[in-house]
Formats: C-alpha cells, sequence, structure tokens
C-alpha cells in the first residue's frame, strides 16, 4: 500500500493541486488528507472511487495492483455460445 500513498501525491502534484484542494473535493479538512498521503489513514472505496475519477486512473492503479494508468473500456463483448460465454 507504500505505493497507493506515493501515488496520490504524484497524481495530486501532477495535476498541480494542493492537498488542501484535493480535501476540499473530498469533503475533509486539510489535516485528514495529508494523514491519506503519509499513509496514515485508511481510504474507503468510496473516496478511491472519487479519486480515480479525478484522477482518471484505475482504482488498480491506485492501490498499486498494476503500473497501467489507464481505465479499460467498457467496451468489452460476450457471446453466448453452447452453454458458455466467450469474450469477443
Amino acid at each position: 500500500l507504500d505505493v497507493m500513498y506515493q501515488r496520490l501525491r504524484d497524481l495530486r502534484e501532477d495535476n498541480d493541486l494542493t492537498q488542501k484542494q484535493i480535501a476540499t473535493y473530498l469533503s475533509f479538512t486539510h489535516s485528514a488528507y495529508a494523514k491519506i498521503e503519509r499513509g496514515e489513514r485508511i481510504l474507503s472505496a468510496e473516496v478511491l472511487i472519487k479519486l480515480s475519477n479525478l484522477y482518471n486512473v484505475s482504482i488498480d492503479y491506485l492501490l498499486g495492483l498494476t503500473d497501467f494508468p489507464h481505465r479499460i473500456k467498457n467496451n468489452i463483448k460476450f457471446r453466448r455460445k453452447s452453454s458458455r460465454y466467450q469474450v469477443i
């Protein structure tokens, strides 16, 4: 999870935003958001979704599960083939 906190800081700085601006966006105090970037506060799913939307990156990227920041598009289609489904 250390990767997550560093990514949050990097994304904020890359977007020229302050901790106070992000705190306001999340309806947190400045000190509460600063604790997030220091890894002293656990993030809820709701906050992860908001940050993912703000920075337009995947939650997997925020969590450090992938180094690929882009979201997968929702245009995967499935075709039923007999009793199983396959990706087309």
